[in-house]
């Protein structure tokens, strides 16, 4: 009854929040002590929530209980599942405030901002050159290592970036490289 009425009778003495259930309540108030009675047998991590341990458990099980409707990509997490169907729907949920583009996810637009911020916080311990995107350091940071991850079938040539791979397959395929 207490749906219909939305008589929430259990009141939390730390923050005043009411629940309809003891229940909830007690849950809640897990928020406060810091108590976490939910463990892992795997690996020993707690949990203030039966549900975030049921969560991390997949982690160690591998389960996949959520599954796509349009391609069958499963999931571990229904967060994830919901997610992912932007791919399919085209949703773009997270529009840029500064330029109006939209993205279908948060990490992107995080990503975006930094053409508007100027940011760049990502730096080279060695020469202290600053990037935007971790990608961009990452790969800057084969200028060091002396990297080549990319390598030519046909003839085993190696190279620091996958740019200077496709330049260099125009040798192999007669292409006339691309000019401006």
């Amino acid at each position: 009854m207490r749906i219909h009425t939305g008589e929430k009778p259990y009141t939390c003495s730390h923050c005043e929040q009411s629940f309809a259930y003891k229940t909830t309540l007690k849950v809640h108030m897990s928020i406060h002590t810091g108590e976490k009675p939910y463990t892992c047998s795997h690996c020993g991590q707690s949990f203030a929530h039966k549900s975030g341990l049921n969560s991390h458990t997949r982690i160690h099980t591998g389960e996949k209980p959520y599954t796509c409707s349009h391609c069958g990509q499963r999931f571990a997490h229904n967060s994830s599942l919901n997610s992912h169907m932007r791919i399919h729907t085209g949703e773009k949920p997270y529009t840029c405030s500064h330029c109006g583009q939209s993205f279908a996810y948060k990490t992107t637009l995080k990503v975006h901002m930094s053409i508007h911020t100027g940011e760049k916080p990502y730096t080279c311990s060695h020469c202290g050159q600053s990037f935007a995107h971790k990608i961009g350091l990452n790969s800057h940071m084969r200028i060091h290592t002396g990297e080549k991850p990319y390598t030519c079938s046909h003839c085993g040539q190696s190279f620091a970036h996958n740019s200077t791979l496709n330049s260099h397959m125009r040798i192999h395929t007669r292409e006339k490289p691309f000019i401006m």
